[in-house]
């Protein structure tokens, strides 16, 4: 196996003991995106000299002493994150000219850690959609199967990391943008608790500070959670940072499982199974897995946020729209539409909700200290279809794919979606696993746990 096909961990490991060099690591991950990428369109704007500077800046520093968790280890960003010096475009037009003044926190993190940026991977425009296609660059093709989406919003960062481009990846989540895609592609993506990881420095999410969190993905569980041991920790620069708990997972974890998460949504069969099977395959290795559902407030859907969503783009967006409405895309530009008719009692009933939503898993985790359920709806679908219209035989609008994730945004809380099984075609389907607020840690190494029992 190459290196670079390892953990990220063994790869800092090698470069440590003097067994390998960052440069080399960076040569191999510089070979497989200029082989595979063309066809793919997971990174954007790469350059390979600059990953080549990074590695041979490591390599530098090393013979002086340097040493770091992430020494050599190749990453990706999300073109919606800032790093100094690059093009962000947040997948729009109107940053195609946009040059980063400075580092995200994360990104911060992840270069004094000794990582190696090999470049920025592809986003819907604004991060807005499940779908990662923009005017800037286009559509990010599936690595399993071309014809299809990877999802998104974070589409560009797990459809590196199934090419093997890199074991680590640095997405957002904003309403499941980190673990739908893991799920489609069939790798780790974790939704850090909010204020986990620091971001007072970037493009900022659209709806608030606490909803769109950075997300570390992977290849595997250790590969996330090395990810997140890196980046997470307070910063005074962030009012809205805080620590993390580190804790042990309890010796007996109530854990409850919700297939439809008490919502009746609809689930295409081949996920239901998929997960279902994960399921009873986690209870013959031990785990004691009660069927419960949340109690939600009433009107909850996966639209119940919508009205913000909306609001906030016209905010944002409105005025450049009216001037050249041709730099946005449908989504946004709709978006656009419907927040010049939202009234402001409509934004104030959303934030509401999302209060009401949070105090109801809050509650929920009062007596269970896990919950699990399908990560999609359905798996991937046809690259040149924002959405799949059909899920489970029934009518599907434009979220009916991402019902399992965005509520667990607004509850402020971390979840994770792990690779789980098989569905049609061979395609990847994701089991969520969900925690407490701040349980971060002791939820990596639940999935962990979760990881090796689904792997025998």
């Amino acid at each position: 196996m190459d290196l670079l096909d390892r953990p990220a961990a063994e790869i800092a490991a090698a470069i440590r003991a003097g067994k390998a060099k960052a440069g080399d690591v960076a040569e191999a991950a510089i070979a497989r995106v200029q082989a595979k990428n063309p066809g793919l369109t997971a990174i954007v704007d790469f350059d390979p000299a600059e990953a080549r500077r990074d590695a041979d800046r490591i390599d530098a520093q090393r013979k002086s002493g340097f040493d770091g968790p992430l020494l050599g280890v190749p990453y990706t960003v999300k073109d919606t994150t800032w790093v100094a010096g690059r093009r962000v475009t947040n997948g729009s037009l109107l940053y195609k000219d946009f040059i980063a003044p400075r580092d995200a926190v994360a990104v911060e993190r992840l270069k004094a850690a000794g990582g190696v940026f090999l470049g920025m991977t592809n986003t819907p425009e604004m991060a807005a959609k499940g779908h990662t296609e923009n005017k800037v660059y286009g559509p990010t093709r599936h690595p399993m199967n071309p014809a299809l989406t990877p999802g998104g919003s974070s589409g560009g960062a797990a459809a590196g990391l199934a090419a093997g481009f890199s074991p680590i990846a640095l997405g957002t989540d904003g309403g499941g943008s980190g673990r739908r895609p893991a799920s489609h592609c069939g790798v780790v993506g974790l939704k850090t608790s909010a204020g986990a990881i620091p971001s007072p420095f970037g493009f900022g999410g659209s709806y608030g500070p606490l909803y769109g969190v950075t997300a570390p993905m992977g290849r595997t569980v250790a590969d996330a959670a090395l990810m997140f041991e890196v980046m997470a920790g307070a910063d005074p620069r962030d009012p809205h940072s805080v620590p993390t708990y580190d804790v042990a997972p309890p010796a007996a974890p109530r854990i409850a499982y919700s297939p439809r998460l008490g919502l009746d949504v609809a689930v295409d069969a081949d996920v239901r199974d998929a997960v279902d099977a994960a399921v009873e395959t986690l209870r013959g290795a031990g785990w004691s897995i009660t069927n419960a559902d949340v109690s939600w407030p009433a009107g909850t859907g996966e639209l119940a946020f919508a009205a913000v969503n909306a609001a906030a783009s016209a905010l944002l967006y409105g005025e450049r729209h009216a001037a050249e409405p041709g730099l946005f895309g449908d989504n946004i530009a709709g978006l656009i539409e419907r927040g010049r008719k939202t009234a402001g009692t409509d934004v104030v009933a959303a934030y509401r909700f999302a209060d009401a939503a949070a105090r109801a898993v809050a509650e929920f985790f009062t007596r269970y200290d896990y919950l699990l359920t399908p990560t999609t709806a359905c798996v991937s679908w046809p690259v040149e279809t924002v959405y799949p219209p059909v899920i489970e035989n029934k009518p599907a609008g434009p979220r009916g794919h991402a019902v399992f994730t965005p509520l667990f945004n607004l509850a402020l809380v971390p979840g994770i979606s792990i690779p789980c099984g098989r569905g049609r075609d061979g395609l990847p389907v994701g089991l969520q696993i969900v925690a407490p607020r701040l349980h971060d840690r002791p939820l990596l190494k639940m999935a962990a746990r979760a990881e090796l029992a689904l792997a025998h």
